[in-house]
């Protein structure tokens, strides 16, 4: 007689089983088949469900189905999709593991334990921090990233916060032995490199690029560059810039590598001087000196000028800036001293004929005429226009400079085999003991008067013979003169009798001295009798 079927037993989902042979034969089958496609991953039941059997498999009754999707849903949520994925598969497999009950739900709670604490430390290390319940970032989704981050705008905000919030390169822990060793022995074995070789150092790592970048490491590259900021004896005039920065800048200096532009324009001829002053620049034009602030770029002016002073009748031949004033030199033979900051204006008649030359320092005023005299004033405002000491010369007075030691007292002549004519049209001096002078006979020299007052120490002639009307000099290996054709500005490496390059400022109808030239770490200015010119070497 057959057996009748009959429901399995309760929290059971599968479906119902008969007490005969086939039947336990055709059960042991969906078994088997159900272990497969669990080690394949494509069981038919949804995550954490318990599923359904075939029609010709049979149904289990409506109520016990339902008792046993109930347990069966509510530990796939627990247990979260990676799971139900793993638990998913046949109906026997969803019934067995609703029969281990409380044991079954456990183990399935450790899992997802351990897959959780494998989640976090993912998410430690990517920066995100997140809930670390799989089921409820699951469910969350977009939602909590969206929180986060926001829309693309914010997300590079974001990122470029996290930049700036990021830790200086640490040193490589990895490599070579020699990034191991203290920082001291390290810059030790670095200061025996070369540019080049820095420079190819600092692509390694952003610890490298960071160490090289060292002011100590260029100093000793920077002294012997051109205009990089340091003197002869190693002062360094810049402090604020760094050494790396200006040896970049100075190779342009070297190469000659600039771009040139125009400043200031003047509607008839003139015979300009300047003096630059932090981020100032003083011109004269006709019976006037202008004060005009630099923008950032350095390379162009502020149209308005900062102030206007005048007093003299006829041009301003000369001034210099000495605490915190102007003091002017005029053709019509007066000196004025004004104020940079107010309206404060003093001239008196100081030489029968115009002023060619005025020079202040300490508190002394020096100044020199077509007269062929030179003569010492105070500068001390309740002594104005008292005349200290005058000097005869023998001729007219082209250009004037006070030693630093202010000693007060004719010292020596400089030279002895001059031909007549040849006349200095300017001098500095770059200590109390050595100076450079250049002028009509077409010669920039270099004195030291520690050697000897008569002859020079070093000479450099302009290579096509024109007067050299004006000189300046870094203090140390860069030298750049004014010649008096064609605006050619010229640029010397004192350590070489030749010139290193020569930049032509105007052309032949226009043919123009440079009548006064001022430099610094980046652009040279040099004024001309039409325009004012500047060469931009930081951004040739």
């Amino acid at each position: 007689m057959g057996s009748q079927g009959r429901s399995g037993p309760p929290g059971n989902g599968g479906p119902g089983e008969g007490e005969g042979g086939e039947a336990r034969k055709l059960q042991e089958g969906r078994v088997a088949r159900g272990k497969r496609r669990k080690g394949k991953g494509k069981g038919k039941a949804g995550a954490g469900q318990g599923g359904r059997g075939s029609g010709a498999e049979g149904k289990p009754g409506p109520r016990k189905a339902k008792e046993a999707a109930q347990p069966a849903a509510e530990a796939g949520v627990r247990a979260g999709p990676a799971e139900g994925v793993e638990r998913g598969g046949s109906v026997e497999e969803g019934a067995r593991s609703l029969v281990q009950g409380d044991e079954g739900r456990a183990g399935a709670r450790d899992k997802a334990q351990v897959r959780d604490d494998g989640k976090e430390a993912w998410r430690v290390r990517t920066g995100r921090r997140e809930d670390t319940r799989p089921g409820r970032a699951q469910r969350r989704g977009s939602q909590a990233w969206g929180g986060l981050a926001g829309t693309g705008a914010a997300m590079a905000a974001a990122a470029e916060e996290e930049a700036a919030a990021r830790p200086p390169a640490a040193r490589p822990t990895a490599g070579s032995a020699l990034w191991r060793l203290p920082e001291e022995l390290l810059l030790l074995i670095c200061s025996y490199l070369d540019m080049r070789a820095l420079g190819r150092l600092a692509q390694v790592c952003r610890w490298l690029r960071r160490f090289t970048s060292c002011d100590l490491l260029w100093r000793r590259i920077a002294r012997a560059s051109l205009n990089s900021g340091f003197t002869r004896l190693g002062t360094d005039l810049m402090t604020s810039v760094p050494v790396k920065e200006r040896v970049k800048v100075s190779q342009n200096w070297r190469l000659g590598r600039c771009r040139e532009g125009v400043l200031l324009k003047w509607r008839c001829s003139q015979m300009p001087w300047m003096q630059l002053e932090d981020d100032s620049l003083y011109v004269s034009q006709a019976n006037f000196i202008l004060a005009y602030q630099f923008r950032p770029d350095g390379a162009s002016l502020n149209r308005r000028p900062l102030g206007v002073f005048a007093g003299h009748d006829e041009d301003v031949c000369h001034f210099v800036l000495a605490n915190s004033h102007i003091i002017s030199a005029g053709g019509d033979g007066k000196i004025g001293i004004h104020k940079t900051h107010s309206t404060f204006t003093v001239k008196y008649s100081a030489h029968e004929q115009e002023v060619n030359c005025v020079d202040c320092k300490g508190g002394i005023i020096v100044s020199g005429s077509r007269d062929r005299t030179a003569k010492v004033w105070p500068l001390a405002s309740g002594r104005l226009g008292q005349c200290l000491h005058t000097i005869q010369t023998e001729d007219r007075v082209w250009s004037i400079a006070i030693s630093p030691l202010l000693s007060g007292q004719l010292m020596t002549h400089l030279g002895s085999d001059f031909p007549p004519g040849a006349g200095v049209l300017d001098v500095m001096y770059e200590s109390p003991s050595t100076l450079l002078s250049c002028g009509y006979d077409t010669y920039v020299r270099y004195w030291d008067l520690r050697t000897s007052a008569r002859k020079c120490v070093m000479e450099w002639e302009e290579p096509h013979d024109s007067t050299l009307y004006c000189l300046q000099t870094d203090g140390n290996h860069l030298l750049a003169t004014g010649s008096s054709y064609y605006g050619v500005v010229r640029l010397w490496d004192r350590r070489q009798r030749a010139c290193l390059h020569a930049f032509p400022l105007t052309s032949t109808p226009l043919s123009s001295p440079v009548y006064c030239l001022r430099f610094t770490t980046t652009h040279l200015y040099a004024a001309l009798s039409y325009n004012l010119h500047v060469l931009d070497f930081r951004n040739p």
